[in-house]
């Protein structure tokens, strides 16, 4: 690996996948500690309409994609607290919506033909050092919003009553959340892709639940955790000349499914061991 940073490709690659790692860290443990993975999978497939609308019309990625991604993740949080029991039905077809939209904006657009495999994986290889600053900015940005409002996030993952008597304005927070939460997607859609966005938000997180003890210590370890699926993934690609958002995801399953059967075999010793103990007796 030491030898692929001789090359600036490889350079920009390995910090994009690291700041992606500590914004997929941050933003995925909020996710998973509050339950809404299906609504983050469904941010990430909505906003290919945004990437529609940005190449028909000829508006700048970010703002046309933002913008679209923010709106149908608002709708889809508005869903979630007013319907919990049609969310699910409504953010798949918000999901497919968007995504259909995209598609058919980017076959009518004029002249341009887009790989949309580059928007699947992403391309994590080809990372202007301008993406770098602006996902850095946007990185500090969203830590300093997350450390500012830590308190009232802690009691809105765990106990949304507790963080009403709290005097947290817990619908509020919750928009805002959904809102960052989109903006994370989309600034890390156009880098690593959509399926590594969700392997990212979600795979580290679920890792590190079982051993964390706090909040906090969460996001360290989940970006942590996906920063090492990041560094292996691209040395493995470099090694064997494998399609890098691929491998990255592929290290990142590989150790969640490693990780279910060392949960299974340790609950299965335990039972047995508790099991041994009430013969004995």
């Amino acid at each position: 690996m030491i030898e692929a940073l001789q090359f600036e490709f490889m350079r920009n690659a390995l910090a994009a996948g690291l700041l992606a790692s500590v914004l997929c860290g941050i933003m995925g443990t909020l996710v998973v500690v509050n339950r809404i993975v299906f609504l983050s999978g469904g941010i990430a497939h909505a906003a290919y309409g945004g990437i529609g609308l940005a190449f028909y019309f000829g508006w700048p990625f970010l703002a046309g994609t933002i913008g679209f991604s923010l709106t149908a993740a608002l709708v889809m949080a508005a869903v979630t607290l007013k319907a919990k029991h049609r969310a699910d039905t409504i953010i798949g077809v918000v999901w497919a919506m968007g995504m259909a939209l995209g598609i058919i904006l980017l076959d009518l657009t004029p002249g341009y033909n887009v790989d949309l495999m580059s928007y699947l994986f992403g391309s994590i290889l080809t990372v202007p050092k301008s993406d770098l600053w602006m996902m850095g900015g946007i990185g500090i940005f969203i830590t300093v919003l997350v450390i500012f409002y830590y308190k009232d996030l802690l009691a809105l993952s765990y106990d949304e009553e507790f963080a009403r008597i709290r005097g947290v304005h817990v619908t509020g927070l919750y928009f805002a959340l959904i809102a960052l939460l989109a903006v994370t997607i989309v600034l890390v859609i156009q880098v690593v892709g959509l399926i590594l966005v969700i392997a990212l938000l979600t795979i580290p997180p679920f890792i590190v639940e079982k051993y964390a003890k706090s909040l906090l210590q969460m996001m360290v370890g989940a970006s942590m955790l996906g920063s090492f699926f990041t560094i292996t993934g691209l040395w493995l690609s470099y090694t064997f000349d494998l399609t890098s958002g691929a491998s990255i995801i592929m290290v990142a399953g590989s150790v969640f499914f490693l990780f279910l059967l060392i949960e299974q075999a340790r609950l299965y010793l335990q039972k047995k061991s508790s099991l041994d103990r009430k013969i004995k007796i």
